[in-house]
């Protein structure tokens, strides 16, 4: 008999969270609402993107934000400021967002009569990846600054996500980053991956990433 038992709880732990993931994607389904998962770096402009997203889709879609942070109201209020429904969710020192989670600040937001929320996860490259929070698509926003070679450290992100938004190109001039190497890398991660380079700043390539958004909850809510 052996002294001790060894217990892969990592895995029982994402096998739970990938069943509820998938509970709330059916329940999302039914009242019709498309749950999008944003994920980034701090500092990568997530809000600022997320401000010229609502503007450019503002009469077409019905639209809401969670906004997931460890602490403060920064973003919920900067996003409540467009108009919109907002909501802020703390994580209590957690560095990312699970389905369970996901599913608590839904309750609370009520969701059933918007035809898009956005939940802006934790910022971080890491722990957000890991975890399936139940949404129908994932986005991440990568940003100029942070330099073309983020596909090689952090590949998981790159895999998960089916979109990605290149932010900040009105600073490419200031910065080593290449355009060319960022797909690449990224391309050999993920093949079917949707690249986006915008400048949230300046509205530049915005209209091509809002197009890439609203075809996708159209053709979800058609299924």
């Amino acid at each position: 008999m052996e002294p001790y038992k060894i217990i892969e709880v990592k895995e029982s732990i994402f096998a739970d969270n990938d069943a509820r993931a998938e509970r709330l994607r059916g329940e999302l389904k039914r009242q019709g609402t498309f749950l999008l998962n944003l994920m980034s770096s701090p500092g990568s402009g997530k809000t600022c993107t997320l401000r010229r997203t609502i503007e450019a889709l503002r009469g077409e879609l019905r639209m809401g934000v969670m906004e997931a942070d460890i602490d403060s109201d920064v973003d919920a209020a900067a996003i409540a400021e467009t108009g919109i429904r907002a909501i802020q969710l703390h994580t209590g020192g957690m560095c990312h967002l699970d389905a369970d989670m996901t599913a608590q600040g839904l309750r609370e937001f009520g969701a059933e009569d918007l035809d898009l929320v956005v939940l802006e996860n934790v910022g971080n490259l890491v722990c957000p990846a890991e975890f399936d929070t139940g949404s129908v698509k994932n986005a991440m926003i990568l940003s100029v600054p942070e330099g073309h070679d983020k596909p090689l450290k952090y590949p998981l992100i790159f895999e998960v996500c089916h979109a990605l938004i290149i932010n900040k190109i009105d600073v490419l001039p200031y910065f080593d980053f290449d355009m060319d190497k960022v797909r690449e890398y990224a391309l050999r991660r993920n093949p079917k991956l949707e690249i986006f380079p915008i400048s949230a700043k300046t509205g530049e390539g915005v209209d091509a990433w809002c197009g890439w958004l609203r075809r996708e909850v159209r053709a979800w809510k058609a299924e």
